[in-house]
């Protein structure tokens, strides 16, 4: 009876922390981008938002910068990393064609860093197909998913981007 008691003493900090270890929390690897069609702007009006950490990590993989954002120490060259890694992997076709966007700036809210872009310009009259491919992260997270959602004249769609299938298209 004893050896079984004692067998159970020791046998339960093994299972709590089996148990412990399992209902951790799981990393995600997430983002999510915003496009509005402003008709009183003539723009598609986009913020993504991406895990601080997470690009974090991609700046210093990707470009060799210890970026460090959102800390008082953050690199003076970040937002130009970022800049130029959001025109590599996110893209936006009307009818097939490339479309040029401003990169507006970020800015930081609890864990998240939000870009703000916009399409200038937009004549939707004109346009039958959209597409927009959302690379931001895939190529150092196999796991990363990239939720898009659209709205533009009272119509809202939604895509899951993920790296093998990173681009979705909607009839105007």
């Amino acid at each position: 009876m004893m050896k079984l008691k004692k067998a159970r003493m020791m046998v339960l900090p093994l299972v709590l922390l089996l148990f412990l270890s399992f209902s951790s929390a799981h990393k995600f690897y997430v983002s999510v981008t915003n496009m509005a069609y402003s008709e009183e702007d003539s723009a598609f009006q986009i913020t993504s938002r991406v895990f601080i950490d997470d690009l974090d990590k991609l700046l210093k993989e990707r470009y060799g910068i210890e970026a460090k954002l959102a800390t008082p120490n953050e690199s003076k060259i970040a937002e130009e990393y970022i800049e130029k890694y959001f025109r590599s992997k996110f893209v936006v076709e009307f009818d097939g064609e490339p479309v040029p966007y401003n990169f507006l700036g970020k800015r930081y809210d609890t864990d998240v860093v939000i870009c703000y872009l916009e399409i200038t310009n937009v004549d939707l009259s004109k346009v039958k197909t959209m597409s927009v491919q959302n690379e931001v992260l895939t190529d150092l997270f196999d796991e990363q998913q990239n939720v898009v959602h659209i709205k533009w004249n009272g119509n809202k769609k939604s895509f899951v981007l993920i790296r093998e299938k990173n681009k979705g298209m909607l009839n105007l």
